[in-house]
């Protein structure tokens, strides 16, 4: 889940193409309501060395809050499936010098497992628009910020910001000859306000 506070650009990998809509936002600070909304997306996924490692199934519920000032806050809620994605042997999500906990250093080709996590972060410079689509594909989150809040919109977990944090945890299934079955990647921040804590790997040596 480290793709996820790549910046500038989000690096989902390939978010297939999502397309949600809201009730009308207000004015002022009046919240939108229905203030959620839950999409089926997909991605490839990051490890920590900056690979890629897996490819994801996600079923994804954000919700949207609106601030006095006019910014949004965002948390999407995510769990879905993985399933390792490379020919021969790869790297493993934690085979990187900053995961400082034991790890592995590869994982073969259809490992299988589950996943659940979070990431929150702000909007602003932009105007909530509950009616738009991502007609890009696939939509990755830079184009889905652009397209529900405008081109001018930024996210804090897109840019150098203290004002993001996440959390995704990783479980492969058993019975898959693995030496390692559990991964988690954690931090709050994003660019140069970065802080990253990795444990434990899905690894098969």
């Amino acid at each position: 889940m480290k793709r996820l506070l790549a910046v500038p650009v989000l690096v989902v990998g390939a978010l297939a193409f999502a397309a949600f809509a809201v009730a009308n936002p207000g004015h002022g600070n009046k919240q939108p309501h229905p203030n959620k909304a839950t999409v089926v997306i997909h991605t490839t996924d990051g490890s920590c060395s900056g690979g890629t490692w897996a490819d994801d199934t996600i079923t994804r519920t954000v919700k949207v809050h609106k601030n006095r000032d006019g910014s949004y806050r965002i948390r999407e809620s995510d769990h879905g499936s993985f399933v390792t994605n490379a020919g021969g042997v790869l790297a493993s999500p934690g085979n990187c010098a900053a995961n400082t906990s034991s790890h592995g250093h590869t994982v073969l080709l259809g490992v299988t497992g589950t996943f659940k996590g979070y990431i929150t972060g702000t909007v602003t410079g932009g105007t909530f628009n509950p009616n738009a689509t991502c007609s890009a594909s696939p939509c990755h989150q830079s184009d889905f910020i652009k397209a529900f809040f405008g081109s001018t919109a930024t996210f804090s977990c897109l840019s150098n910001s203290p004002k993001c944090k996440f959390k995704y945890g990783y479980h492969a299934k058993e019975d898959q000859n693995l030496l390692f079955r559990y991964w988690l990647d954690k931090g709050t921040g994003a660019g140069t306000f970065l802080n990253e804590r990795f444990f434990g790997d899905i690894a098969s040596a």
